[in-house]
């Protein structure tokens, strides 16, 4: 049976009324809308179509989207005014800023208390302990986009026993370890009771599950693609670049998940064949965790 193509678009619409609902309601009880600055300093390119979508996205939930283009120098300046606004509640950067240098810094430079994407290195240090909820109770702010891919997988049908260690068991293949997606993405599956292999230009290792102690753990490992994928009972891709050898039907274990996160094809058609369920992209969840992320921000 041809696998099941899962529309992101579809899911995020059913986040959204949720989304919508806590918006309004935040809305009403402050008197002031939630408002998000983005900064952008690119004039075209896949940072300014995800700053656009984002802008839709957040009119569609009732939120005040504000873009602004900044020169990549003014960047930290930019970022500082958005900090100390009292009517700016989310700030949303759009990479590059400025370089792969520049831009680590710039994305500390984010108050954690309006960090709607997640990356600021005290929520990152929550996710890498697996610690969940911050000390008033309240629940921890997760990455947008890998938060986006864990919910398209629940939806496409990924396998979850329990309550402790959800996700016992499966086992993952993620080819990309960016520090804002394959990563903590990796983090994310272990600290729920997957092992995953990740790849990358680097090699190979491997996240081991949090089961029997508090957080997974991470080491290195010689397995290479052929066999990850083989066993993998979930598959994503997140490899920008067209020259990337295609992943192939005959290379992934039969009834796997797979999804593509990249702006590239990184899956040849054939994997349509043997999956159980494909997932093309994941623009439109990213977007909506975002707002999501930024209801809970408020509410800290």
């Amino acid at each position: 049976m041809p696998a099941r193509v899962v529309d992101p678009a579809e899911v995020a619409a059913r986040f959204r009324e949720e989304v919508r609902a806590d918006v309004a309601t935040l809305t009403a009880r402050t008197g002031a809308t939630p408002r998000i600055v983005g900064l952008l300093s690119r004039p075209e390119g896949p940072a300014r179509t995800y700053a656009q979508w984002a802008a839709r996205g957040a009119a569609d939930v009732g939120i005040d989207f504000v873009l602004r283009d900044v020169e990549p120098a003014a960047a930290a300046d930019a970022l500082r005014e958005a900090n100390s606004d009292p009517a700016v509640h989310g700030i949303f950067n759009y990479y590059p800023l400025a370089d792969e240098h520049e831009d680590p810094w710039l994305r500390e430079l984010v108050d954690p208390r309006k960090d709607v994407e997640g990356m600021h290195s005290f929520w990152s240090r929550m996710l890498y302990e697996n610690r969940r909820r911050l000390d008033g109770g309240r629940r921890a702010i997760l990455p947008c986009t890998p938060l986006a891919i864990l919910k398209l997988l629940d939806d496409a049908g990924l396998r979850r026993s329990g309550e402790g260690a959800p996700l016992e068991g499966v086992t993952a293949c993620v080819i990309n370890r960016s520090d804002v997606v394959g990563r903590p993405l990796a983090a994310m599956l272990a600290n729920d009771g997957a092992e995953v292999v990740s790849l990358d230009a680097d090699g190979t290792v491997v996240f081991d599950p949090a089961i029997g102690r508090h957080a997974h753990s991470v080491r290195d490992s010689d397995e290479v693609r052929t066999q990850a994928l083989a066993r993998a009972d979930v598959v994503v891709t997140g490899v920008p670049s067209r020259s990337f050898p295609l992943v192939t039907a005959d290379e992934i274990k039969p009834g796997a998940i797979c999804v593509n996160f990249s702006q590239f094809k990184n899956f040849d058609d054939s994997v349509l064949e043997r999956a159980a369920a494909f997932i093309p992209r994941v623009g439109p969840m990213t977007v909506t965790m975002a707002m999501r992320n930024l209801v809970r921000l408020a509410l800290l």
